[in-house]
């Protein structure tokens, strides 16, 4: 099975900015919740391993699911920009998934992740609808 790392490496009330890379070379950078304690639908996923395959979600279409996350469910990699922390009122098109882009910026005051869609197609081309193991290392 393919392996594909989510590297975090700074994180803020604003998100959890990473990368993610694949064993055979696809690259982009990421943005996922700030570390809460894997509370559901405000925390990003604990550091580890995960079988991930495709889904069909009703809102993204097909898309990648990271399964068997401890307590949680429906963990997705689609496109957005922010995954701020609401109770400090940022922004979020997130409550625990992995948005993936071209580059980590700002819209406005608030950090984002840019050119997202065109990454998850991207992302979504290169790995040819095969599952993958996820290792996540950092950001908690």
């Amino acid at each position: 099975m393919k392996k594909v790392y989510l590297i975090r490496f700074r994180t803020s009330d604003q998100g959890t900015e990473g990368m993610l890379v694949s064993e055979d070379g696809f690259e982009c950078k990421t943005l996922e919740l700030p570390w809460r304690d894997n509370q559901q639908s405000i925390s990003c996923i604990p550091s580890g391993e995960y079988v991930t395959k495709t889904r069909v979600s009703p809102r993204f279409g097909k898309t990648y699911w990271v399964t068997k996350v401890p307590n949680r469910g429906y963990i997705l990699m689609h496109s957005g920009n922010y995954a701020g922390d609401k109770s400090k009122g940022f922004k979020t098109h997130v409550e625990g998934c992995i948005l993936l882009g071209a580059k980590h910026g700002w819209l406005g005051k608030q950090k984002a992740i840019l050119s997202s869609r065109i990454k998850v197609r991207a992302f979504m081309n290169h790995m040819k609808d095969e599952e993958f193991k996820l290792i996540v290392i950092g950001g908690n």
